[in-house]
């Protein structure tokens, strides 16, 4: 029996030009099994609509708190839902939601549940980041509600950026986790993560860096948190993540090394994200290398390696996971690495291709497992990517169990 078989889910859609997206994630889970319960809001009949989404549901469209067949819809809906998914979910209604604000029988349903609520943004750009929109965001994902970010691409303004609405396939993807049961499939678990990129001084101002921004390790953090685990994460990057979380800041590789050598052995699992920089300079300078001194000559010097020395120690029954970012050969590359520091898994790509890797909130992964087998991830926010990394972490720790 699949995962939405005679499962009941509210789907919102609220006033966006996505709303037309709706359609085919209203279809697909039906198709799947589940009995889908469609409510509009009024702004959403600008852009779609009601008849097309009575046809396709399982029952007529709800639009008003005032329905003459139910005096308290929000409630039976609220009540009777195993899941409710917002798809797309504007600004105003995340700042409603997140603000416990209820004003429509959206809003009302979604504060009249205890069921898992799932978030599907979408707007332009500069909304999407504006501080607000963002404080909103992490807010709710704080109480433990699922957030599919939206993807980068061209909007309805005909620019290109962060805002569009995820695709069906992944908003799908996400209920379906839902509904499976994953939400405390980590419960009892100690994880460490690492983000970011290392800062290498070279004198009191400069460093040698990279451009890794955190944002696939704070993901893999919060998917783990939201799963029950218990997460340490060790991050050189100053970015907002969920209370619960345990945050150790670090700067250079080795203050790095310094963090994970007094977390990682007794946890159950270490996924290194970070980006940590190869060489650091030999000497580093008191003060700053004025220009007028002439061009300076930098030594380098390796920093410690932490995957490999994370793979010497590693414990029975640990799941080491390492990043291999390539440009080239790339899972032949990854396949190297695996087996030469003793992990258990490798999450490889192509950070030449567009929309992954470094600074994007998007990301395309091979996962290769010490067993031989690959899963390929496309193009996804990199929540999505976390949710498939930590699958591959449960399998390697089901095949380590003594039989």
């Amino acid at each position: 029996m699949n995962a939405f078989h005679d499962r009941r889910i509210v789907l919102g859609i609220s006033g966006g030009i996505a709303a037309y997206k709706a359609v085919e994630v209203c279809r697909r889970l039906v198709d799947a099994g589940a009995y889908v319960s469609p409510i509009l809001t009024e702004d959403a009949h600008r852009f779609i609509g009601p008849v097309t989404f009575s046809a396709l549901a399982s029952e007529p469209v709800h639009t008003s708190l005032w329905d003459d067949a139910s005096p308290i819809p929000h409630t039976r809906l609220g009540q009777n839902a195993d899941v409710i998914v917002v798809a797309p979910a504007t600004a105003r209604i995340i700042s409603a939601y997140a603000t416990g604000s209820s004003y429509d029988l959206l809003t009302a349903t979604l504060i009249a549940t205890r069921a898992p609520v799932v978030i599907c943004p979408a707007m332009h750009t500069e909304m999407w980041e504006h501080p607000a929109v963002q404080h909103n965001i992490e807010v709710l994902r704080s109480r433990g509600v699922i957030i599919v970010d939206p993807q980068e691409g061209r909007l309805a303004g005909g620019d290109i950026g962060a805002g569009r609405l995820a695709d069906p396939d992944t908003i799908v993807g996400a209920v379906e986790s839902v509904l499976s049961g994953r939400g405390h499939d980590l419960a009892g678990l100690s994880v460490v993560v690492t983000a970011g990129g290392t800062r290498e001084p070279i004198d009191a101002v400069r460093v040698i860096a990279n451009r890794s921004s955190g944002k696939q390790g704070y993901a893999i953090a919060e998917e783990a948190h939201k799963r029950g685990a218990s997460v340490t994460l060790i991050s050189t990057v100053d970015r907002p993540t969920l209370s619960g979380i345990s945050v150790i800041e670090v700067e250079t590789a080795a203050q790095m090394l310094h963090a994970v050598e007094q977390h990682a052995p007794q946890s159950d699992v270490v996924v290194m994200t970070a980006a940590v920089a190869d060489f650091r300079p030999v000497h580093v300078a008191d003060g700053k290398i004025k220009k007028h001194n002439g061009i300076p000559e930098i030594r380098l010097e390796p920093t410690p390696d932490i995957l490999a020395a994370l793979g010497a120690s590693k414990s029975t029954g640990q799941v080491l996971v390492g990043f291999a970012a390539e440009t080239d050969d790339v899972v032949d590359n990854a396949r190297g690495k695996l087996k030469k520091k003793n992990l258990d898994l490798i999450v490889a790509n192509d950070v030449s291709a567009p929309g992954v890797g470094f600074g994007h909130s998007t990301n395309a992964v091979t996962i290769i497992s010490v067993d031989g087998s690959e899963t390929f991830v496309p193009l996804a926010d990199k929540h999505t990517i976390a949710t498939a990394v930590l699958d591959s972490v449960l399998a390697v720790r089901t095949a380590l169990r003594p039989q």
